[in-house]
């Protein structure tokens, strides 16, 4: 192999980013180049740089990730694409049966052709999942947390709190391919392109990120009152919330739109939106129609 370019982040993780990264050269039999990922001013001008020999490591967690596939939309690159999950939540590594601080392992295949949102007329490319209700609340208060505090910050009880106190559920009208839903208290209502999301949550179980038919699903948490929702929200770590079909209910589709009844924040592969009323989530497979045509809008970052 030729030389591998170690892209590494930061603000991944909590403690000993630059001691993990630098444990790549005990584990990989070949030339390493270490990157800042936030001195990368143009992947446009690095990929040019890389041939089919050399090979690029990300290092870092699901945003770091997020980060790498929408800056590189529509750059063509022959390199191929190794992950090292150095991340505080590692959802996307967890999918595919890795985790944290694993020796690093090909994705190429697994960040191409990916789904996207239309959130606030802007396009996002994401890998897990968008958040939407009381998980984008989480990640909001995490942000404010973060901003004060160099300590884990525990979505678990931000979202146990935000149940019982904070949050408020939505009116929700939901979409898919089409076909319009609607739902009262509205507490979560995530479009997945994978199993996981948030640190561990599995709000649809059965999505397959390698699906053929490329479907995203909706997982729709409605119509309970606090204290019942608190009661069923822990199952959601192991898939189990979804034997109360009364309250849940997942929804499998190409093209999802999901519309609340006021603005609430949301979450792409943790990656917090704040002041969302609605986003649509379109499989790669699917171009989407001409009531949301996107092709004005911005690309994130």
């Amino acid at each position: 192999m030729g030389t591998g370019y170690v892209l590494y982040n930061l603000k991944a993780g909590y403690k000993n980013t630059v001691e993990d990264v630098k444990y790549l050269d005990t584990v990989m039999n070949a030339d390493l180049k270490y990157i800042n990922i936030m001195s990368v001013k143009s992947y446009e001008v690095f990929l040019s740089g890389l041939d089919s020999q050399d090979y690029i490591i990300i290092c870092g967690g699901d945003g770091t990730l997020n980060r790498f596939v929408n800056d590189t939309e529509n750059i063509d690159y022959c390199c191929e694409v190794l992950y090292y999950p150095l991340g505080s939540g590692n959802d996307f590594a967890a999918d595919l049966g890795y985790s944290k601080g694993c020796n690093p392992f090909n994705i190429t295949k697994h960040i191409k052709n990916l789904p996207y949102a239309i959130i606030n007329d802007k396009k996002y490319r994401f890998i897990n999942g968008i958040g939407y209700g009381i998980d984008g609340y989480c990640c909001e208060v995490g942000d404010e947390l973060k901003q004060v505090t160099d300590k884990k910050v525990n979505y678990t009880t931000i979202a146990i709190k935000g149940l019982l106190f904070h949050y408020k559920p939505t009116r929700a009208t939901v979409k898919v391919d089409g076909v319009t839903h609607t739902y009262e208290k509205v507490w979560l209502a995530p479009t997945m392109n994978g199993r996981y999301y948030g640190g561990g949550m599995m709000p649809t179980p059965n999505q397959d990120r390698s699906s053929p038919e490329h479907t995203l699903s909706v997982m729709v948490f409605h119509g309970s009152g606090k204290l019942g929702t608190l009661m069923i929200f822990p199952s959601i770590f192991k898939g189990e919330h979804i034997s109360h079909t009364d309250k849940v209910e997942i929804l499998t589709g190409h093209e999802i739109t999901v519309e609340y009844d006021r603005p609430t924040a949301l979450q792409v592969d943790g990656e917090t939106v704040l002041g969302v009323t609605s986003y649509t989530a379109v499989s790669s497979v699917k171009t989407i129609d001409k009531e949301n045509d996107c092709s004005d809008c911005q690309t994130t970052p």
